[in-house]
């Protein structure tokens, strides 16, 4: 009995050397056609999306549970960017030690262990899917919005469909009660019991992005690039435009809510900077990836920073706090001043963002479930290739059916609360892992070093823990929901994932 116990917590802590990885990664199928552009293409597509053209507005003005940086929303951005940039450089030098598949689920197993491996891996798919489906429905308020501006060439029931047709359950509820009509008349019932609503433009938007993803990496990345251009053109537009219509006194007062607002709008802000980690998650296709990876993960992280920041400087200064559009401020405050004209083409940048957002973030679950399903803990059908286009084309489809789920329950703020805590506890975890590795294995070859170890990567676990706890004092359901989701891991680990890779360690072994 307590050789059982003693094997069965060497097997919770059983780590693979980065040798390991890196020989699987060689025998891969994958194509690897990436460059450090196509990276940083990916990487800018995946972190200017929601957070600028949705998120900004709430970070701004605040809710209910959460008080609004106001135009401090610049303090609140660069404090995310530094969390997000210590953390950046330990993925950096994890991506270029360890090409391989998997993120932070990799970097975890070789410092960590099995079970904390797992656990972050089922933390990725939390981040990664949740913020899936919170985009798709971001992605559908703007593509209606679009429509109206053609009502008098469309039909009325494509421009002004039913409101149970484009929306979740909750905010089809929130729809109808504003309007003064009852939910519970207005939504259809499945055999007269089930409310029926469904996101129908995201659900449809899921499947073209998985079935492009299905066609190949390279075909992938050069619809994010040229989504990419559109929405940086939109935005550069929108600060050079915007810049004539900036009254300084809207600057003033400059932080509403002091340090709490400033803390709140980092918390939302950091939704947008799960995109780093998707670039290290394409490592195994990546060209030259001890150079390229590095590269595309901290130019990302320089540019996305510039843009957010400039984007805020001007929005803060053409409308005053309590005047901002949550939903679409970029797109108000510019009609606002008059500039409709730009305002459509904003509205067109908005859904090119999102999209390659989209893209970006479904490639990320995508790796990361064929990481894990590499290493025997899902069922081997995910770790097939398709024999022509070398992409997981199975785990594509079962990432694209969990998110199109996934859109038809959840609830779009808690969403992005969740992805959130996900991103923080990812971010923490590379930091500590980083750490780790440096003093179990100091002469490995590192191509890109963390400077001033170990400041900076304790640095990188200090402001994400912090805005962590902040977002676990001042949140609500979100913060319950998180720890329960990682309880959940573990129940599924233990009752499915554990079992099976020790049978296939069997089976190998005999």
């Amino acid at each position: 009995m307590k050789n059982n116990i003693k094997q069965f917590i060497l097997n919770l802590l059983r780590k693979k050397t980065p040798d390991e990885f890196i020989e699987t990664a060689k025998n891969s199928k994958l194509k690897k056609t990436l460059n450090a552009f196509d990276l940083i293409m990916l990487g800018i597509g995946a972190v200017i999306g929601t957070g600028i053209f949705t998120i900004i507005g709430i970070a701004m003005v605040g809710e209910q549970t959460s008080p609004g940086a106001g135009p401090a929303v610049i303090i609140s951005m660069i404090i995310a960017m530094f969390a997000c940039l210590f953390s950046a450089l330990c993925y950096a030098e994890f991506a270029s030690m360890i090409p391989a598949a998997g993120s932070a689920y990799t970097y975890t197993y070789v410092t960590m262990g099995e079970f904390m491996a797992w656990i972050i891996g089922w933390i990725l798919m939390l981040e990664y899917a949740i913020s899936n489906i919170t985009v798709a429905c971001s992605w559908t308020g703007y593509f209606m919005e679009l429509l109206k501006g053609f009502s008098h060439i469309l039909p009325s029931w494509l421009v002004n469909p039913p409101v149970w047709l484009v929306n979740d359950y909750r905010t089809a509820v929130s729809v109808y009660t504003n309007m003064g009509l009852d939910p519970s008349f207005e939504i259809p019932k499945i055999f007269g019991i089930i409310p029926f609503c469904i996101n129908l433009p995201a659900i449809l938007l899921i499947l073209i992005i998985t079935i492009l993803l299905i066609q190949g990496i390279k075909e992938s990345t050069r619809a994010a690039t040229i989504l990419v251009f559109v929405k940086l053109f939109v935005i550069l537009l929108f600060i050079f435009a915007g810049a004539f219509y900036v009254s300084p006194e809207n600057w003033v007062p400059f932080t509403p809510n002091g340090i709490k607002g400033i803390l709140s709008g980092a918390f939302l802000i950091f939704f947008a900077y799960v995109g780093v980690d998707a670039v290290s998650s394409a490592a195994e296709e990546t060209k030259d990836p001890q150079k390229n990876l590095p590269i595309g993960i901290i130019g990302t992280l320089i540019v996305c920073t510039i843009v957010y920041v400039g984007t805020a400087l001007v929005l803060s200064g053409m409308v005053p706090v309590d005047k901002i559009n949550i939903l679409a401020p970029i797109t108000a405050a510019i009609n606002s001043a008059g500039l409709y004209k730009i305002g459509g083409l904003i509205a067109v940048g908005a859904l090119a963002g999102l999209t390659s957002v989209l893209l970006v973030y479904q490639l990320g679950t995508t790796r990361i479930l064929y990481a894990m399903a590499r290493d025997n803990f899902f069922p081997k059908s995910f770790q097939k290739i398709h024999p022509k286009h070398g992409t997981p084309h199975i785990v594509t489809w079962a990432a694209g059916i969990i998110v199109i789920i996934g859109a038809l329950f959840m609830d779009l703020k808690i969403s992005a609360e969740l992805c959130d805590f996900g991103t923080f506890a990812n971010f923490m975890i590379i930091c500590i892992a980083v750490l780790i590795l440096r003093k179990t294995d100091p002469d490995r070859k590192r191509p890109f070093k963390v400077p001033f170890v170990p400041l900076f990567p304790i640095l990188g676990i200090i402001l994400c823990g912090g805005i962590m706890i902040h977002g676990f004092i001042t949140l609500g359901i979100s913060a319950i929901l998180f720890p329960l989701w990682i309880v959940l891991g573990a129940i599924i680990y233990f009752a499915y994932g554990y079992k099976k890779h020790r049978e296939e360690e069997t089976k190998i072994s005999s």
